[in-house]
């Protein structure tokens, strides 16, 4: 039952924070799973912990066979991995429904096991502190999760450890990525980083390696294939790609124009460049919104359908934004997600400030004010930062994008643009390719402002919220100018 809540649901939580009420598909299941199950907690699908965090991953490798008819894949990984504790007993990663033919360790067998949340490997002898060792493995199998599929195309969704092997609840551990995809003659591939070889094989098909231009957590790996249709444009040193099986080279120029802009703009708003030489995005059909580390899924349905309407235009600059704030700059844990999603949240509103005018700002904040007071009228709501148990995915955007949106505006309102601006830039290049906590953001904006932000932050991030401080005693913030 958790399976088809996540299938129907997930969509949703990673589309913007007010678009579209849950897809009628899922509406029975969904009204048969509550009324057997009570209500269903959103850490069934985002873990409140992680698997065995006793070690770092310092790579994957894999080379991999999908199929595109089947949504099957076949795969040869290998992970390098070093221990961070003393006498590393076992290696726990994300449980998925691959069948494991082969594991060895530095050339040694091993079994694995699948228990509660973990697939974990039960070593034979302890690993010592600060001791490398490589995990090789083979599998196959049909993906739970992760993997959608048109009739000539084939592409990942969020779920990482679905396809593969490795931990996706552990934001922190952040490795690099090589993968090689083996495909039919002709097939175009998408995947982390650049491709930097096509190698044809005996039986003609061919094999594509893609690598990542640096260490990123595992949760943004992913991968495409298909006949697509491609547009390349260059933003200064950026190479802006436009790939889809359903719409063609000139619809695929007049869909994503405005990225360019949105490039620009969210250079200076950062004080980086954007932080790939290659960004890709691939339109596909259906209702997809998810950002991947060098590249963003966009479901045709979530593209604007007239001109000039900004509650509509929101999916590029959301996606995109996710290349400096989530993907270069990850938050360390679940607990703090709210820096990956309330950033990129706020910035869209920026984003629409900055072509529309203030009222489409205003707009965009008023829809996470609504967010977070159903919320508050259900009898929820916590600090950002809180580690505790989301009743609904619906509540944990509520706190984690809607509140995370309105605590930004906020600190922008006291602060002043100068301070707040100054804070953003300082707290993105200081972090540039690392992860961070609620604390190293709190940091950077005191320094910027030169302000003791200590109360904010505890009434908004780290206690309970204040009246003196919450957004709807803040209505100033909907009428000020910019």
């Amino acid at each position: 039952m958790i399976f088809y809540f996540a299938w129907c649901f997930y969509p949703d939580f990673k589309n913007h924070l007010h678009r579209r009420p849950a897809s009628r598909r899922c509406l029975s299941i969904l009204t048969a799973i509550i009324s057997f199950n009570g209500l269903i907690s959103a850490n069934h699908i985002f873990a409140k912990t992680t698997p065995n965090t006793n070690f770092d991953v310092t790579s994957y490798t894999l080379t991999l066979t999908p199929d595109i008819q089947n949504e099957t894949v076949s795969g040869h990984e290998t992970i390098l991995l070093h221990a961070v504790s003393n006498a590393l007993q076992r290696l726990d990663f994300t449980r998925n429904a691959l069948t494991i033919e082969s594991a060895l360790l530095d050339g040694i067998p091993l079994s694995s096991t699948q228990t509660g949340d973990n697939l974990t490997f039960n070593l034979p002898t302890p690993i010592p502190r600060g001791h490398t060792v490589k995990l090789e493995l083979i599998y196959h199998g049909h993906p739970a999760r992760g993997l959608a599929r048109s009739a000539t195309a084939l592409y990942t969704s969020y779920f990482a450890c679905d396809w593969m092997v490795c931990r996706q609840d552990a934001f922190g551990d952040k490795a690099d990525f090589s993968l090689k995809l083996r495909v039919s003659s002709g097939m175009n591939t998408l995947s982390v980083g650049r491709l930097l070889s096509k190698q044809i094989e005996p039986d003609g098909s061919e094999v594509h390696l893609w690598k990542s231009p640096r260490p990123y957590s595992a949760y943004l790996y992913g991968f495409a294939i298909g006949h697509f249709a491609s547009v390349t444009n260059q933003v200064g040193l950026t190479k802006l790609t436009y790939l889809s099986d359903i719409a063609e080279a000139e619809e695929l120029k007049r869909r994503l124009a405005s990225t360019n802009e949105m490039v620009h703009f969210l250079s200076e708003k950062a004080g980086i460049p954007l932080p790939v030489a290659e960004y890709s995005q691939l339109l596909v059909k259906g209702d997809e919104a998810q950002e991947a580390a060098t590249y963003s899924v966009i479901g045709m349905d979530e593209l604007p359908t007239t001109n000039n309407d900004p509650a509509q235009d929101w999916v590029i600059i959301h996606e995109l934004t996710h290349q400096w704030w989530g993907n270069l700059i990850t938050c360390a844990t679940l607990q703090d997600f709210w820096l990956n999603e309330g950033i990129t949240t706020f910035i869209t509103a920026v984003w629409k400030e900055h072509l529309y005018g203030q009222a489409a700002y205003n707009a965009e904040l008023n829809l996470a004010r609504q967010r977070l007071e159903k919320a508050r009228n259900k009898g929820f709501d916590k600090p950002l930062a809180w580690n505790g148990d989301y009743p609904t995915l619906g509540i944990r955007r509520a706190v984690q994008y809607s509140k995370g949106a309105l605590f930004m505006d906020y600190l922008r309102t006291t602060l002043g643009d100068t301070a707040f601006w100054s804070g953003i830039r300082r707290y993105t290049r200081a972090h540039a390719g690392g992860t961070v906590t609620s604390i190293d953001f709190e940091k950077d904006m005191e320094t910027a402002s030169g302000r003791d932000l200590h109360q904010i932050f505890n009434d908004w991030v780290f206690g309970v919220a204040s009246q003196s401080t919450t957004p709807s005693s803040q209505p100033k913030n909907i009428i000020s100018p910019r």
